[in-house]
Parts: structure tokens; C-alpha cells; sequence
């Protein structure tokens, strides 16, 4: 089988309305993938950055999967949260990026967007915190009925992944 490994690290998050912020990640892959090592998912720790606006994480992300096709890349899929002082959470924004295919060395910044709700909703959102958020996180990566939503532009999330394949070239994929 045709293997790829993915090495790397979420850096951090610059962009956002307010600073403490946290990120929860997963990995998502077709059917012909399978995971042979590492984490799919998982959760940084709250960055209150004293100085600007970069809230660093440098969570480590390290995968191993093994696919007889390329059908199904694995994509990874963000969510920004908010902490307040009180210890309540306010999702901040969603956003996906592909891993890139090719190996070696890559940095990627991914954009984020949140649902915008009812102007009911937004004014609730001011005073008393929340806001609305997907019922099925899988409309993050899938453009099924994405267009539909009413979004408004968040911050920048920035990766740094390496990526090596091994035997792709016996499947007719040439790196």
C-alpha cells in the first residue's frame, strides 16, 4: 500500500476580534485511507498572548496512513475557540485546508469563517456571549450546503506540515 506520513505542527492563530484563543483539529479522509498511527483529532492549549495579536499553540501533528488510491486526500478541518475570563467558550471560526500532495516542507495559512445568525442573534452574541454554530461540522470540508450560509471572515491559522509518501509510484502517482 501506498503510505503517507504527516509531520508538523499547528503554529498559532493571528487575526481574530479578541486574544485567548484555542484550536480544535481533526483530520478527515476517504474510505480508502487508513490510519496507521497518531492522532486524527485533537485540542491545543489556550494562548493569551501578552504582546500582539499571534496566539502561538505549536501543537504537534504527526500521521501515518496507508491508501491503495487517492480518492479521499485527507483534509484538516479547524475550529477556533474563544476563552473569556470567565472560562466561557465562543466559537471564533471554522476552516479547512488540504494536506498538500507533494513532499517535503510546507507552511499553510488557513482562513477561517463563522456563521453569521439572525441580527436577534448578533445582538445576543454582544451581550450575552455564544452565537451560532453548525449543527453538522462536516459542512466545514464539504461543500454540500455551505453556500447557503450567511458568514462573516475571521482570522488566519498557520500550519507548518511535512509530508512524506513512500510506494506512491506503484500506484501510478509520480512525486
Amino acid at each position: 500500500m501506498a503510505e503517507l506520513h504527516i509531520i508538523g505542527q499547528i503554529i498559532g492563530a493571528s487575526g481574530f476580534p479578541e486574544n485567548s484563543l484555542f484550536c480544535k483539529w481533526g483530520v478527515h479522509t476517504g474510505g480508502a485511507w487508513r490510519l496507521l498511527s497518531g492522532l486524527k483529532e485533537g485540542q491545543t492549549q489556550v494562548d493569551l498572548p501578552q504582546i500582539g495579536d499571534m496566539a502561538y499553540w505549536s501543537h504537534p501533528i504527526d500521521l501515518h496512513y496507508a491508501t491503495k488510491g487517492l480518492q479521499g486526500w485527507p483534509k484538516l478541518h479547524l475550529q477556533v475557540w474563544h476563552q473569556d475570563s470567565f472560562g466561557r467558550c465562543q466559537l471564533y471560526g471554522y476552516g479547512y485546508c488540504h494536506v498538500p500532495s507533494s513532499p517535503g516542507h510546507h507552511r499553510i495559512s488557513c482562513v477561517t469563517w463563522r456563521p453569521l445568525g439572525s441580527w436577534q442573534e448578533q445582538l445576543a452574541q454582544i451581550f450575552v456571549g455564544g452565537g451560532p454554530q453548525l449543527r453538522s461540522p462536516d459542512l466545514i470540508y464539504s461543500g454540500a450546503d455551505r453556500y447557503r450560509l450567511h458568514t462573516e471572515a475571521m482570522g488566519t491559522v498557520e500550519l507548518e506540515l511535512g509530508i512524506i509518501m513512500r510506494h506512491f509510484d506503484k500506484y501510478g502517482v509520480d512525486s
